[in-house]
């Protein structure tokens, strides 16, 4: 493994089109996706990647390597926001919300950056078992848990003023059908896989082209609107935090006997930052965040860092590591 994966990766058609939204939004383009199509091509990748993990899962066989992926995750979900607010105590002078806020992103993940990370490694022709669609399941709610006892600690009126999220963190669309996928996949296995291959195999990476147009045109946006809020550290944090998930994952993933493929895929899951379940979680739970900071950053600059320079580091660190 060298460098040359991070020029594949860059000149990737996703990769591309993500940089063309990028560079359309800041231009003021009016290229647009309408809301309701951008919802159908997030609802087909997200079943896309779970259906094939179950498949995946099914052919693997359950056992406590499954239990053991899962544990893994949802240690390093109740962990990596806690890191995150340290730096972010010690570097910015947000209010101890917005750090909360911020830090829980870090600590879910991105499933558009883990179907980019498995696009990857099937290029580099990097095998990696389905069962880590099930760590990507698990680190959904513990980051949002750990924010919420950060932002509520010490505080009686923080604490009193919200609600906790957890029905709808738990029955959030992303997750129900991620996790639900997976079940159906796994319970169909490669007989199911047959009957569905063409809808789920083909349009695949044509879908996520188009999906991550979408996303760069947000991010875009979102950097024109609060390029002025932005702060060196905060930026500084959205390109430091996501290498240093990363490598708390793959040693992880090293420690409990993955290959280099799964050890990648952990790597990828710890140094991603959500901006689906957890953006909503936190508008409900604390309304005071400010959204322009943590979205910013999750969608503008970590997504974008992990897309073009993280996955290769990640990759390579796999191959290392196993």
């Amino acid at each position: 493994m060298d460098l040359s994966l991070a020029a594949q990766n860059l000149i990737s058609p996703p990769v591309l089109f993500f940089a063309l939204g990028v560079a359309a939004a800041l231009a003021r383009s009016d290229l647009s996706i309408p809301e309701t199509v951008a919802k159908v091509m997030s609802l087909y990748l997200m079943l896309a990647i779970g259906f094939k993990g179950g498949v995946a899962a099914s052919d693997h066989g359950l056992g406590s390597d499954l239990l053991l992926v899962i544990f893994a995750a949802v240690v390093l979900s109740f962990t990596i926001p806690l890191i995150a607010y340290s730096f972010l105590n010690f570097t910015t002078a947000l209010s101890r919300i917005d750090k909360a806020a911020i830090s829980a992103h870090y600590g879910s993940i991105s499933i558009v950056t883990f179907i980019a990370s498995t696009a990857a490694l099937e290029k580099a022709a990097i095998e990696f078992p389905g069962i880590m669609i099930a760590a990507a399941a698990a680190m959904e709610v513990p980051a949002i848990a750990t924010a919420l006892l950060l932002a509520y600690r010490g505080s009686k009126e923080d604490a009193s003023h919200g609600s906790t999220p957890w029905r709808e963190v738990i029955l959030n669309g992303s997750v129900v059908l991620l996790v639900g996928a997976f079940i159906i996949g796994m319970a169909t296995g490669q007989d199911g896989y047959k009957d569905i291959s063409p809808f789920i195999t083909d349009p695949f990476k044509g879908v996520l082209c188009l999906f991550l147009l979408d996303m760069g045109l947000i991010a875009g946006r979102e950097l024109r609107q609060v390029r002025h809020t932005l702060t060196p550290a905060l930026l500084g944090f959205g390109l430091y935090m996501p290498p240093i998930g990363g490598v708390l994952g793959g040693v992880a993933g090293a420690l409990i006997g993955l290959d280099a493929g799964g050890i990648a895929l952990l790597s990828v899951l710890a140094a991603s930052a959500s901006y689906i379940a957890v953006p909503a979680a936190m508008r409900l739970a604390l309304p005071e965040a400010k959204p322009a900071l943590y979205l910013t950053l999750s969608l503008a600059v970590t997504f974008p860092f992990n897309l073009t320079v993280g996955i290769p580091f990640y990759i390579m660190l796999g191959d290392w590591l196993s």
